[in-house]
């Protein structure tokens, strides 16, 4: 990659670089970003050479590399060169290459010419959905989409960047608990963003526990094999795994693959104290009166046909009693349990499923595309645990709350807190988001009002929601005068369900504020109720 080049030319690791980057040492912190703005700088310089007077992109042609030799190299090199890095042309030759193939193929028209052709009957090439950003092979547009072959995942680079993430997760864990590492963590799986990584979080789950998916001669991945704890250097850790609906119908092979590798963990005769899986396992075994293996069963999720906690749906409705409904219908909705020994169904297990979630001592979820973040939908929140485990905690003790972003390189490992303050600060608190969805018009007030409800939905499910962001989001749409009036003009139904979310999250105790502020919610609500009901 173009920044690990630039780290070694001035005799750097660039995963050195991320590592003190993510721990705040900050001669790396500016030098990651030295970096970042340089690479920047050469893609940039890349798109420019291939743009044309109208300003459009078109291929490159051979006659611009003979030109970069006559005037000083390529305009990548020369801009690397202004950011002070000095790397050859030949070792970014193949880079750079793949780079303009990427660019021909962003730009690519094919989408109306495959539609007059598939209605003419005639063959359309097939090609992958999913990331482009992750897999480039999915443009140009215009293919007849296909996922993956379901056998084939995790694939062996998704199982190297699930090593980087857990190494992460565990390194943050034990720094934030004395050293100690996790015992159990509770792990969500979702179906379409595996099929976007191949399997990254798949192979997390595996990676946690200390087992190896072997692929065959094809990249099927059918067998596994424990990883020794001389090698794994580490405790094996108990994972329990709450699959999504889609992830269920899209992956039942992978769901029996995990199954077998949690109970291949639990069975192996090691000392509790290095394997958290078999520990857990034998406790619960006595505790429910049980087998050990049915007690190591791990893998969760809906019962046939069913989807969701719909723990979001509640919430978006308003019509939930209390925190514990919704923890109640989280443990009745996803408590289905997979068993490899009986293959193809999902049994009711609500006594291993709150048994196991009474062990966890920490909740996680991967965010892995730049599409979607934390509040753009409520899949995330339904099926977030972490107060669910709090309830069934025999210490009444919070777990902790990590996510995973993966959506660059330097894969970052973020307290569930931190990433909801990032998440509200670049989207729902960002003149530049709101002022973009405002100038959309009706749908544009709709959105907004969705995310500041999704937000309230993690203080529902986590309470991991600072004060201030409410705060600000008060000053910014309900007190300023002008706002208010926009939201009002552009869409009155989203408003006042804006406002409703603020007198909600107040009156559920996840926002403080001061009586001039509710008062002012009040009398607001009634003005736009009286502006819907055409009173005014």
């Amino acid at each position: 990659s173009l920044p690990r080049l630039l780290a070694e030319s001035k005799g750097r690791d660039i995963e050195e670089v991320y590592r003190n980057n993510n721990n705040g040492v900050l001669a790396d912190v500016s030098f990651n970003q030295e970096i970042t703005e340089a690479v920047r700088a050469a893609v940039r310089a890349l798109v420019e050479r291939s743009t044309n007077s109208a300003g459009r992109v078109e291929a490159v042609s051979p006659v611009a590399g003979l030109m970069d030799k006559m005037t000083g190299g390529s305009p990548w090199k020369r801009a690397l060169a202004g950011g002070g890095f000095e790397v050859p042309e030949e070792q970014m030759e193949s880079l750079f290459g793949y780079l303009e193939f990427c660019l021909q193929q962003v730009v690519a028209d094919n989408e109306l010419g495959s539609l007059m052709d598939a209605l003419d009957g005639k063959y359309i090439l097939p090609g992958p959905g999913g990331d482009p950003i992750r897999n480039p092979d999915v443009l140009p547009t215009g293919k007849n989409m296909h996922a993956l072959d379901p056998q084939s995942i995790p694939t062996s680079a998704a199982v190297d960047c699930a090593k980087v993430v857990v190494e992460r997760l565990l390194e943050r864990l034990a720094a934030d608990n004395g050293g100690e590492y996790p015992e159990s963590i509770a792990f969500t799986l979702w179906g379409t963003d595996n099929i976007k990584t191949y399997g990254e979080s798949l192979a997390q789950v595996l990676q946690l526990v200390g087992v190896r998916p072997v692929p065959d001669s094809l990249g099927r991945v059918n067998k596994l094999e424990l990883i020794p704890l001389e090698e794994l250097g580490r405790p094996r850790v108990d994972t329990v795994v709450s699959c999504s609906g889609v992830f269920r119908d899209l992956f039942i092979n992978q769901m029996n693959l995990l199954d077998r590798g949690i109970k291949m963990a639990a069975e192996a005769d090691e000392p509790l104290e290095m394997n958290f899986v078999r520990k857990h396992a034998m406790e619960q075994a006595e505790e429910l009166g049980i087998s050990m293996r049915d007690a190591a069963t791990r893998v969760f999720s809906n019962a046939a046909g069913s989807y969701s906690a719909n723990v979001g749906l509640a919430i978006e409705n308003g019509g939930w009693e209390g925190e514990q409904q919704l923890q109640e219908q989280f443990i009745s909705r996803k408590g289905y349990a997979f068993n490899a020994d009986k293959p193809g169904m999902m049994e009711q297990a609500g006594e291993v499923f709150r048994s196991s979630l009474s062990r966890v001592d920490c909740t996680f979820q991967n965010l892995d595309s730049s599409e979607i973040s934390l509040t753009d939908v409520s899949h995330y929140f339904d099926s977030d645990p972490t107060k669910v485990v709090a309830g069934l905690r025999t210490d009444g003790k919070k777990p902790m709350s990590m996510i995973a972003d993966t959506t660059t390189a330097n894969a970052q490992v973020r307290s569930l807190s931190e990433t909801v303050r990032l998440d509200a600060r670049t989207k729902l608190l960002n003149p530049k988001f709101y002022e973009g969805m405002l100038s959309t018009g009706y749908e544009g007030a709709r959105e907004i009002t969705k995310r500041l409800r999704n937000t309230m939905g993690w203080s529902a499910t986590a309470g991991e929601v600072d004060n201030f962001i409410y705060e600000d989001a008060n000053s910014v749409f309900i007190e300023d005068e002008d706002m208010r009036k926009r939201l009002l003009e552009t869409n009155p139904n989203a408003f006042r369900d804006m406002i409703t979310t603020f007198l909600e999250a107040n009156g559920r105790g996840y926002w403080e504020t001061s009586e001039e502020n509710l008062d002012r919610l009040r009398e607001l609500y009634q003005d736009v109720e009286d502006r819907i009901e055409g009173v005014m």
